[in-house]
């Protein structure tokens, strides 16, 4: 009996470790490379990013410090805003397998924006696998097809710009615009719009050759400039960390064209105040004409002159900017007194 034991206590065991290596085996030897040369081993390939400099890592805990990883916008997972705010989205617009246009669109288990989405990760085992996802010139809406090309930053632009306006204001004593939505404007992410100095309701002479869109690579320049750690710059693409309880604006990628630090930072705290005091006096005229009311930067629905709706679009565009003019000054401030100006 305790034989008998014994076996059906083996076979069990036998058994496992019968799957286990049928499982770890080795199988069967595959195609030999070109001229009979055995193929590159896997883990070489691999181990062109996976290496031990410790660079890959670095990139990752900035990215895991942004707002693209640390921000719950990724949950608008439907319609055209899932082109931006989801990974899937993003790329699936890019290649036509997402119709954001179609009934019911939406993107299922939703990812942040992340690796995959600006780099073809995984797609050829090599450092190609670093190249972007998007290229060359970006159309930008409300320009009339015109294209910008932001170099590395093109990339950026294609999400960090102002959605289409439709009907988008004429120049002041235009047709009558209807508001008919409290959202009424570009949207959140205009930078792409003010650094190239195009698409907000403009003074008609407006000047679009500025300094900022002049740099080769834009957006990337100073907000992927030498990172803090994980607090700015580098993939996680912040301007301001912490350092002993004090903010400090990361200036490493301004002061190549900046060369005297605490001029600059004069310049951005002058410009940044003439910023902010033409947006209260722009808000304070845009409720006194009813599209907008103390305490609320909504608008209010309804039908405006062409002055009012574009200086509406331009305070939110501006606003949302985020950059107070920093982002292309001359721009920005023209754009601003062009739009006090039409409402006085």
């Amino acid at each position: 009996m305790k034989k008998l034991v014994t076996i059906l206590l083996i076979l069990p065991a036998l058994a496992l470790a019968i799957i286990v290596a049928s499982c770890t085996k080795e199988g069967e030897q595959g195609p030999a490379g070109e001229n009979g040369i055995n193929g590159t081993d896997g883990t070489a390939s691999c181990g062109q990013c996976h290496n031990a400099s410790q660079e890959l890592t670095a990139k990752i805990n900035q990215w895991e410090n942004s707002t693209h990883a640390t921000g719950d916008t990724y949950e608008r997972n439907s319609g055209e805003c899932a082109i931006c705010h989801t990974s899937q989205g993003f790329l699936g617009n890019l290649d036509g397998t997402y119709d954001y246009e179609a009934e019911g669109a939406m993107i299922h288990n939703p990812n942040m924006v992340n690796c995959y989405t600006c780099h073809m990760i995984h797609d050829t085992y090599t450092t190609d696998d670093y190249a972007f996802t998007v290229t060359g010139p970006v159309e930008l809406r409300n320009t009339g097809n015109n294209t910008f090309d932001f170099g590395a930053a093109s990339l950026c632009a294609s999400c960090h710009q102002g959605r289409t306006v439709d009907p988008f204001p004429e120049a002041a004593g235009g047709t009558d615009i209807e508001v008919t939505s409290s959202r009424y404007g570009v949207h959140h992410g205009p930078q792409a719009n003010t650094i190239a100095a195009m698409g907000l309701w403009e003074p008609p002479d407006v000047s679009t050759n500025h300094p900022h869109n002049n740099i080769e690579n834009t957006c990337a320049t100073c907000h992927m400039a030498e990172a803090y750690g994980g607090q700015a710059g580098g993939h996680q693409f912040g301007m301001t960390y912490e350092y002993h309880g004090h903010d400090v604006v990361n200036l490493a990628g301004c002061l190549a064209c900046h060369t005297d630090e605490d001029m600059l930072e004069l310049v951005m705290e002058a410009t940044q105040t003439l910023i902010a005091g033409k947006l209260v006096e722009l808000k304070l005229l845009l409720d006194a004409a009813g599209i907008t009311e103390d305490g609320s930067d909504s608008s209010i629905p309804g039908t405006y002159a062409a002055e009012v709706a574009g200086a509406c679009l331009n305070y939110k565009a501006i606003t949302e900017d985020r950059s107070l003019g920093v982002h292309n000054p001359t721009y920005i401030r023209d754009v601003l007194q062009y739009s006090i100006d039409a409402l006085q």
